[in-house]
């Protein structure tokens, strides 16, 4: 029998309106945003960010960083004064805190954000997760 936990870690989803286009098509912003973001939230970075600027339309960006508990992103669209900001996490952070940290970067007039307890459907343990994963292979391709 697998033992569920309560989840594998908290995913932090905001949606922002009202930032200056100019802060959201540059690329420099985004990518200092994104590097610096790890250490104050208490994360582990493990690569630079990885940010492109598309050419057409509003010159919006999205961009990530892999951080060992998992990952960082963003996705802006300029001519709309709009974000969109995701942190997932296999460790508790202060999703307040990282809110307050963007909002501040962007200077977001207004803001939702909901936090998703992620996995719930995990094991405790990884012998008892890789089970369930198999079982649930076995069942999608019709082989158990």
């Amino acid at each position: 029998m697998i033992q569920i936990r309560k989840a594998f870690g908290p995913h932090l989803v905001l949606a922002g309106n009202g930032s200056p286009p100019e802060l959201l098509r540059n690329i420099s912003v985004i990518f200092n945003f994104l590097n610096s973001m790890p250490e104050q939230i208490n994360m582990t970075q493990i690569s630079p960010p990885l940010v492109h600027q598309f050419r057409e339309g509003g010159q919006g960006i999205s961009g990530m960083v892999l951080i060992a508990e998992s990952h960082i992103s963003i996705h802006t669209w300029p001519e709309k004064g709009a974000l969109c900001l995701d942190i997932f996490s296999c460790k508790d952070f202060d999703t307040e805190k990282a809110v307050k940290i963007a909002v501040k970067a962007f200077r977001i007039k207004e803001w939702s954000h909901e936090v998703f307890e992620r996995g719930l459907e995990f094991g405790r343990n990884l012998a008892a997760a890789t089970q369930h994963l198999f079982q649930e292979r076995q069942a999608i391709e019709g082989t158990a």
